[in-house]
C-alpha cells in the first residue's frame, strides 16, 4: 500500500486541522535521508510557493529524485507559469459565468474560483475546473477569468494554504479526504510485483476492444511476468501516479477521457499503449488517407466531400463514380460508415454524416469477402485475421441488424501464412504513426493489396485474435510493456 506524506511549509499552516502522522514540515522532508525503499510515497506538497528554487520547488524537485510520487510535479510547476497554455476562450464561459454574477452585477469583469483537488463550489464550472486540475495537477488552485466582450481564463495560480478563510479550509479538508481516500483506497501487494500496469477498460461499453475473457487473460500474462495488471476506470484519472504503465482497453477518441489518460500518463513518464501521439493519428480517417497518400501507400480512390459545397461533391461522384462508401472521420466498428449507390441516396446520407462532420470521406467502393486484420506491436507482425463480412450485408459489422451489432465470421492464422504482401505492407502503415500496438485493415484483390485505415487500439479477444497464438499472444503484449517498464527504470538510474 502506498504512503502517503503530506508536506507543508510552516506547522502552523496545518494548525486548523487534526494533528496527522501524514504531515511533516518542508525542512524535514528534504533533509530527511535518501533510502532505496520500494515501498510506494505519494507527496502533497502543500508549500505556500512553488517559486522557482523556494522551498516548495525544491520539495517537488527532490521527491522526483527520490521515486516519489509528487503533486504538484515540477513540470506542473513550470507549465503553471507559462501563460500560453491556459489563455484561451472557453466557448460556453459567457454564459455560465453571467449565471453566478449577483443580480445587478453584470457590468462585472472579473471573477474567480477555487478549485481543490478539481473540484470547486461552483456546480456550472465543475467540468472546467476538472478539466483544468487534468492539465495541472495541483492540489489548490485559483482560476481568474476576465471580460472584455467575452469571458477568458486569465491566470490560473497555486493557492497557499495559509491564505484560505475558515469555510474553504473546511471546503479543502473535505476534498484532500475525498482524494485522498479514493488514490489510496486499495491495498495492494507490492512485494509480489515489480511493476504495475493500470488497465482502462469501461464495463459497460457494448463494443469494447477486449472480451472479459481477454481482460482476464491479460491480467494472468502480467501475473506470470511479475506484472500486476490492475483495471481501472474514467473515474480513476488521478490514481494514474500509482502506476508504471497505461493500457488502454476501451475504444479510444480524441475528445474524450481515453485521450486525457493517456496524455497524462506520458507526462507522467509512464509506458502508454496507447500512446496520445497514436490516438490522434489513427483516429481520424482523413489524416490517415493523407498519411498514407504522402507516403505513397496502396488506398482505395478516396476523396473528401465538404459540407457546403455542392457542387464539388457533384464533381467527386463523376471522377469515383457509384457505389460509394462515405465514411465520417472519427468513426469505428463500422460506425459512420455508409454505402451508396445513386445521387439521392448521397444527398440523405452526406446530410446526415454532415451533422457530425465538415468533412466526409468519400471512397470507391471495393469489394471482398473479408478484411484482412495484421496486428503490429513494435513495428513487428503480431497476429493475422481474415473478417468476413456480416451476412447480407457489405460490412465485417452490421449496426442495422435489430438494433444490435452483428459481425460476421473470422479466422486468424500464423503471421507466416499470411500473404507477404499483405504484411509488409501493413507495416509500412503503422512506420509513419509510432511503435505502438495496432490494428491494420486491409483489402486484396488480386494480388495487389489496399490499406483502409489503422486502427490505434485494436480489437484482441478471447476466441478471436488469440484463436492461433493462445495465452501467447497476451505474453508478448506484456513482455513488451516489461521490456519498456524495464528500460525506462535502467535509464532513471543511471
Amino acid at each position: 500500500m502506498a504512503r502517503l506524506v503530506i508536506v507543508v511549509e510552516k506547522a502552523s499552516d496545518w494548525g486548523s486541522y487534526y494533528p496527522s502522522v501524514d504531515v511533516m514540515s518542508a525542512m524535514d522532508y528534504l533533509r530527511q535521508p535518501v533510502a532505496a525503499d520500494d515501498e510506494r510515497t505519494h507527496v502533497i506538497n502543500l508549500c505556500r510557493s512553488y517559486k522557482y528554487l523556494g522551498t516548495g520547488y525544491y520539495v517537488s524537485l527532490l521527491a522526483e529524485a527520490r521515486g516519489h510520487k509528487v503533486m504538484p510535479s515540477v513540470r506542473t510547476v513550470n507549465d503553471l507559469r507559462r501563460r500560453s497554455l491556459y489563455g484561451l476562450d472557453i466557448v460556453d464561459l459567457n454564459q455560465k459565468l453571467t449565471h453566478f454574477l449577483p443580480a445587478g452585477g453584470r457590468d462585472t469583469t472579473d471573477f474567480g474560483i477555487l478549485v481543490y483537488f478539481g473540484e470547486t463550489a461552483y456546480p456550472a464550472l465543475q467540468d472546467l475546473a476538472r478539466q483544468v486540475f487534468e492539465m495541472f495537477p495541483c492540489p489548490l488552485l485559483r482560476i481568474e477569468f476576465e471580460r472584455d466582450r467575452v469571458w477568458q481564463v486569465s491566470s490560473i495560480k497555486p493557492v497557499g494554504l495559509h491564505t484560505l478563510d475558515d469555510a474553504q479550509e473546511d471546503a479543502f479538508a473535505q476534498e484532500l479526504d475525498r482524494f485522498s481516500r479514493k488514490l489510496w483506497r486499495k491495498p495492494r501487494a507490492r512485494k509480489l510485483y515489480r511493476y504495475d500496469i493500470a488497465m482502462l477498460v469501461d464495463p459497460n461499453e457494448a463494443m469494447p476492444p477486449s472480451n472479459k475473457r481477454a481482460l482476464k487473460s491479460f491480467i494472468a500474462a502480467g501475473r506470470e511476468l511479475g506484472i500486476e495488471v490492475d483495471p481501472i476506470d474514467k473515474n480513476d484519472y488521478q490514481r494514474l501516479a500509482e502506476y508504471d504503465g497505461l493500457f488502454i482497453r476501451e475504444t479510444t477518441a480524441s475528445d474524450n477521457h481515453t485521450y486525457r489518460f493517456s496524455h497524462r500518463a506520458e507526462k507522467e513518464g509512464m509506458v502508454v499503449i496507447d500512446d496520445p501521439t497514436s490516438i490522434l493519428r489513427c483516429t481520424n480517417k482523413i489524416f490517415l488517407n493523407d498519411l498514407m497518400v504522402s507516403r505513397k501507400l496502396a488506398v482505395p480512390r478516396t476523396e473528401i466531400l465538404y459540407r457546403d459545397d455542392a457542387k464539388g461533391t457533384h464533381e467527386v461522384v463523376e471522377r469515383l463514380g457509384f457505389p460509394l462508401v462515405l465514411k465520417i472521420p472519427d468513426g469505428s466498428f463500422s460506425r459512420g460508415v455508409v454505402k451508396v449507390e445513386n445521387e439521392q441516396a448521397l444527398a440523405e446520407a452526406a446530410g446526415r454524416l454532415f451533422q457530425h462532420s465538415a468533412l466526409v470521406l468519400a471512397q470507391e467502393y471495393v469489394y471482398t469477402e473479408f478484411d484482412w486484420r495484421i496486428g503490429v506491436l513494435n513495428r513487428e507482425p503480431l497476429y493475422a485475421c481474415k473478417y468476413f463480412m456480416s451476412r447480407g450485408h457489405w460490412q465485417i459489422y452490421n449496426h442495422g441488424a435489430k438494433g444490435t451489432a452483428k459481425s460476421g465470421g473470422f479466422e486468424t492464422i500464423a503471421v507466416a501464412d499470411a500473404p507477404p504482401e499483405v504484411v509488409k505492407l501493413a507495416l509500412k502503415a503503422t512506420h509513419p504513426i509510432g511503435n505502438g500496438l495496432y490494428g491494420v485493415d486491409l483489402k486484396q484483390v488480386g494480388s495487389k493489396p489496399v490499406v483502409i485505415e489503422v486502427n490505434d487500439n485494436p480489437s484482441i479477444d478471447a476466441g478471436v485474435e488469440d484463436a492461433h497464438l493462445g495465452d501467447e499472444l497476451y505474453l508478448r503484449i506484456m513482455r513488451e510493456f516489461l521490456r519498456r517498464m524495464e528500460h525506462k527504470r535502467q535509464g532513471s538510474s543511471r
